[in-house]
């Protein structure tokens, strides 16, 4: 993530959610080796499989056609005029929390011979629902504090474009997603046609939180 930020212009949307991922991993990380995760080892995985879905589409932006579909809207405007840094950071949590945490999901079950309700993993995944939060708190108020904003209809509108889209309410749908995926790992024609649909969805909604307004 360091060598992907040190690469782009900070007005870079890819830029503008790798600084707030980057944040992200380091407080997750942080916790680690605190006894705030009942079973660290897993999380550890979790986190690395995660963040491997992230820099694939990173890798690949510089050919959008060849990003994944859930990343393609960002991967296509990331330089576009007009398109706020929060704009650019919600929609790559939209795109890697709703598309790829399920996925990361279910392969680090899969690799570490688990399931998603075994154990604490159910607890653990809550948990960092906490870290979340708090960062996604900070997007906020950092851009509603702009002194501009009671004065720039732009902003205003950025505003209301974006004040519906939540992490925690991401996360929840996403550990449904995980279970639903979890449960057709054995049937994959079904698994393929799920997940293009989850691709589909995502994409879209991706695309409306890009909308130069």
């Amino acid at each position: 993530m360091e060598v992907i930020g040190s690469a782009l212009p900070a007005g870079d949307g890819l830029a503008c959610f790798n600084r707030m991922y980057l944040d992200v991993t380091r407080q997750v990380n942080s916790r680690l080796g605190q006894g705030f995760f009942a079973d660290p080892a897993f999380m550890t995985r979790l986190d690395v499989t995660f963040a491997g879905l992230y820099f694939a589409a990173a890798d690949a932006a510089g050919d959008p056609a060849a990003v994944p579909l859930a990343w393609r809207p960002l991967a296509e405007l990331h330089a576009e005029p007009g398109i706020e840094p929060i704009q650019f950071a919600l929609a790559g949590m939209n795109a890697h929390i709703n598309h790829d945490l399920p996925i990361a999901m279910v392969n680090t079950c899969a690799a570490l011979a688990t399931s998603p309700e075994a154990g604490s993993h159910s607890a653990d995944y809550q948990k960092v629902d906490q870290l979340l939060d708090a960062a996604e708190q900070s997007i906020r108020q950092s851009f509603e504090s702009a002194p501009e904003l009671a004065v720039d209809r732009h902003l205003s509108a950025v505003s209301n474009l974006v004040a519906d889209w939540s992490i925690n309410s991401a996360r929840d749908l996403a550990w449904n997603n995980c279970l639903l995926l979890w449960g057709m790992r054995d049937d994959p024609p079904v698994r393929e046609l799920f997940l293009g649909s989850l691709a589909a969805s995502t994409e879209l909604a991706s695309r409306l939180l890009l909308v130069a307004v």
